[in-house]
């Protein structure tokens, strides 16, 4: 079998980070998994920490340089010990709810301007469907989300291993049941004392990001939920 992280954080991007690439590296080495997907925080927070220097003064292909070092700093320090896909954890300007957008491009990103600028999902799904890409709520049901109507979204994050928040897990799933949404899991990894314990095994290996759009599309996975 095979084991795929669905949400992780970087310190090179994502202010709220604290492991950079070589240390997720090693770590999701040692914890067999042989795929992650990179979902930094695509937010304000991101260009406005001054951990990152203030980076809000940036042209958006500066912006979109600096966010993709997370991506390419941990593939160089994968070093072919596993693969990485390029993710996204999206939050809009006027909003405190994330989303997770998969298949994403590095075209993808700049060729259409600042996606945080949109007001709603429902301004964002035309550039999901062109894309070819899926979006997933993150973590629906942790304190300062609001619900998003399911018609806008592909599914939900029904686990979510994040070790400071109560993310109500057993209500996202009840939520998943009750609009037949679709599902995932990420550790939504952080910190040194996380232990990566989520995502989705497969029978096959997840090599890229068109593999993993057809794999969350067909169900052929078997959700990890901290086991």
């Amino acid at each position: 079998m095979f084991k795929t992280e669905l949400h992780l954080h970087s310190a090179e991007v994502s202010d709220c980070a604290r492991v950079f690439s070589k240390d997720i590296a090693d770590t999701y080495a040692a914890h067999g998994y042989s795929t992650v997907v990179i979902t930094n925080h695509m937010s304000q927070y991101t260009f406005s920490s001054k951990r990152n220097g203030a980076r809000e003064n940036m042209t958006w292909e500066e912006k979109v340089d600096f966010y993709l070092n997370g991506y390419y700093s941990l593939k160089e320090a994968a070093n072919g010990r596993f693969n990485v896909l390029l993710g996204m954890e999206l939050r809009f300007y006027d909003s405190a709810n994330d989303y997770l957008i998969y298949g994403v491009t590095e075209d993808f990103l700049r060729s259409n301007g600042d996606l945080m600028q949109l007001k709603n999902v429902k301004g964002l799904r035309p550039l999901i469907d062109e894309n070819r890409l899926l979006l997933y709520q993150a973590h629906p049901f942790r304190n300062g989300m609001q619900v998003t109507n399911p018609a806008y979204l592909d599914g939900i994050e029904v686990f979510n291993g994040h070790l400071d928040h109560d993310s109500r897990n057993d209500v996202a799933e009840i939520w998943a049941d009750k609009f037949d949404l679709k599902r995932t899991s990420g550790s939504d990894y952080h910190y040194p004392a996380q232990t990566p314990n989520a995502g989705i095994l497969t029978d096959f290996e997840i090599k890229d990001n068109k593999t993993l759009v057809s794999t969350l599309k067909s169900g052929q996975f078997t959700l990890l939920k901290g086991q």
